[in-house]
């Protein structure tokens, strides 16, 4: 008698995914193995085309329409959509309609061996046709009469029989056959074969350049020195000093030390001095950072050298007003006395005085 084995349940592997399924009856898509372990594409091609693959016929799957809908930029789903082309799982051509206007179809295959293959069974069962100007210039066929008469008084010579050799056989005349109709055969219109419309290259987004970035060997400009205060005072410095301290409250990338607070003071103190608002100079050194920002000392000490505003013009002397010593108005002079209609009368009295005597 044999012995039932009995098989122990699977246990789990120790590494690795753990499938914990649940058995779906709405909401879900039959994804091909051959497109979500695909070798030759990209992960973000493999799941954009599970996306396209699990939308309705009709949706709108383009660049801008696809770029709307997930954070990636236009240039890595124009990629994407060019790899899931290039290996068939995706067929975009360009067909007419209304209006002499073209439109882009696109085609979602799950399985691309298999649609190749019966587009070349629909091509190879094509039948080859003459092209349609070399037909139409084919003079048509004579038309057949209507009724063609099989025979008409034919005269037959019936040989004799064999055993009489010497006696000739009179000819036997034969009724004429009725005439038959044959119908004139009507003309098979010829299948011309519509060729297939020839794919257009479709633009599907901007394609990059190639990034222009400098040699190590490639000569660099000299770096501006951190300009500094022509009459430095204790405000002023102290001023500097709580502007660049508090940069991490309005930006909180800009977390300085006491140290680069200190080497970075002169600079500050030189634009104070120039006359930039606080604020002003908060929004200049701290506005659009790179990212990732790796040495924020190093940001602000290029910035402050480089965006350093022009030194303010020249205050023009203002002249004081004076008191009249004669008739008592105000005249603007660096040195009190007399207005000049004043000094013009002395001058007029004087000069009568010397003609009188």
């Amino acid at each position: 008698m044999d012995t039932q084995q009995v098989s122990a349940p699977p246990r789990a592997p120790s590494a690795g995914v753990v499938h914990i399924n649940i058995r779906l009856t709405d909401g879900y898509t039959i994804i091909s193995n051959r497109l979500s372990q695909h070798r030759g594409l990209s992960l973000l091609a493999i799941g954009l085309g599970t996306y396209i693959q699990s939308l309705p016929d009709g949706w709108r799957i383009g660049v801008k329409a696809l770029a709307a809908r997930f954070p990636e930029s236009e240039v890595r789903i124009a990629a994407a959509l060019r790899e899931l082309e290039q290996h068939g799982f995706l067929r975009r051509t360009r067909v007419r309609v209304g209006g002499g206007k073209l439109a882009t179809r696109t085609e979602s295959y799950n399985h691309p061996e298999a649609a190749a293959r019966g587009r070349e069974r629909v091509r190879a069962a094509a039948p080859v046709v003459p092209a349609v100007a070399a037909v139409a210039s084919e003079p048509e066929a004579a038309p057949v009469a209507a009724a063609v008469p099989v025979a008409a008084a034919v005269s037959v010579a019936v040989p004799a029989p064999v055993s009489l050799p010497a006696v000739e056989a009179e000819p036997v005349a034969v009724a004429a056959a009725e005439p038959v109709c044959v119908p004139a055969p009507e003309p098979v219109p010829a299948r011309v074969p519509v060729p297939e419309p020839v794919p257009a290259s479709v633009p599907v987004g901007p394609v990059p350049g190639p990034r222009l970035v400098p040699t190590p060997t490639a000569p660099r400009r000299p770096r501006l020195p951190l300009p500094a205060p022509q009459q430095p005072t204790v405000a002023l410095y102290a001023a500097a000093a709580d502007l660049l301290a508090g940069l991490s409250k309005t930006a909180p990338l800009f977390l300085l030390s006491e140290e680069d607070v200190r080497g970075l003071v002169p600079g500050g103190a030189a634009w104070l001095e120039r006359g930039a608002r606080p604020d002003a100079v908060r929004a200049a050194i701290t506005d659009d950072p790179p990212a990732p920002l790796r040495h924020p000392a190093k940001l602000l000490r290029h910035r402050l050298a480089t965006l350093l505003p022009p030194p303010l013009p020249a205050a023009v002397p203002v002249v004081p007003l004076q008191n009249c010593g004669d008739c008592d108005r105000a005249f603007r002079s660096s040195v009190p006395g007399c207005c000049r209609a004043c000094r013009d009368a002395r001058a007029y009295a004087d000069e009568s005085c010397l003609i009188s005597a």
